[in-house]
This record gives C-alpha cells, structure tokens and sequence, in this order.
C-alpha cells in the first residue's frame, strides 16, 4: 500500500477513533472524558471533510464539519462547566465515585 495523501487522512481518522474510543474506556476523571471526547470528534470532522472529498462535494463535507465544531464547543462548555460544578459539590472528578453518591 502505498502512502497517498489520502491514505494518510484515512489512517489519522482511524488514529483518533482509537484513541478516543480507548480513552473512553479507561477514563475515570471528568475532565479527562471531555477531552477524550474532543479528539474523538475531532475524528469524526476529519472524516467528514474526507468523504465529502471523496464524494465530489467538498463545500458540502467542510460546511457540515464547521457545524460539527460550533456544536462540539458547546457541548465542551457545558461538560466542563458541569464538570467545575460536581468538583465544587462533591469534591471529585472520579466517575465511580459521583455515581455512588447520593443527594
């Protein structure tokens, strides 16, 4: 296989995917999940501008990437805003240990 540009793109998508997917398998911290979740959909865009080159439509791939990143932001902001929240009200970042807790 040789390496074109393309598979290059193809092989930096598969490189995110596995390690946001693995990052979400072995997190435990909050804000260590937000940000696994950032590379995974960073994944996601790079795959979107891919298969719209791919298809012929760049504008089309590139226009639903940049809406991909406005909503990824915020769905960043309001996870490490709830993220600061939960620290303040229970004094960790620890997932099992959040999930335990009641009240």
């Amino acid at each position: 296989m040789s390496l074109t540009p393309l598979n290059i793109v193809l092989f930096g998508i598969v490189a995110l995917f596995g390690v946001g997917f693995y990052g979400l398998l072995i997190t435990r911290n909050l804000i260590k999940f937000v940000m696994v979740l950032q590379i995974l959909i960073k994944g996601v865009v790079l795959a979107l501008v891919f298969a719209g080159k791919l298809s012929g439509n760049l504008g089309l791939g590139q226009s639903t990437a940049a809406t991909v990143i406005v909503a990824d932001t915020i769905v960043a902001v309001v996870g490490l805003a709830l993220a600061v929240q939960v620290r303040r009200r229970f004094g960790t970042l620890d997932v099992p240990k959040i999930s335990t807790l009641r009240g």
